[in-house]
């Protein structure tokens, strides 16, 4: 759960609405096959359930009032990688500074595998 504190009051969002809103902002970048189970207990859901859930290869910590975003991905194969990843960086970034106001200190993004399309 995020807090967030200002002059009206505090708001309160859970991780699961914020991990999914980076993995939908993730998963419209050009080069993203798909996104990665993270966790174990991810990897349990999708094949419980039969298909991936919005949250599933993101994790986000809070340090202080700033936050990191661990992502796991698949990419396409023959893209550049350097450049896929930059472009997630950036997206992630500005969607969470749009989405929320908070200050993402790093965005950890870890390729998983490689896939043609």
């Amino acid at each position: 759960m995020l807090k967030l504190e200002n002059h009206l009051g505090t708001t309160t969002i859970t991780g699961e609405y914020f991990a999914g809103l980076v993995g939908n902002v993730v998963s419209d970048c050009y080069g993203v096959i798909g996104i990665a189970a993270s966790t174990p207990v991810q990897g349990i859901k999708r094949f419980l359930s039969g298909k991936s859930t919005p949250d599933q290869g993101v994790r986000i910590k809070t340090i202080g009032d700033k936050l990191v975003i661990d992502i796991h991905i698949v990419v396409l194969y023959g893209i550049n990688v350097s450049a896929i990843v930059k472009s997630i960086i950036n997206k992630v970034r500005y969607a969470v500074s749009q989405a929320v106001g908070m200050q993402v200190a790093k965005i950890n993004v870890y390729v998983d595998g490689m896939a043609a399309e």
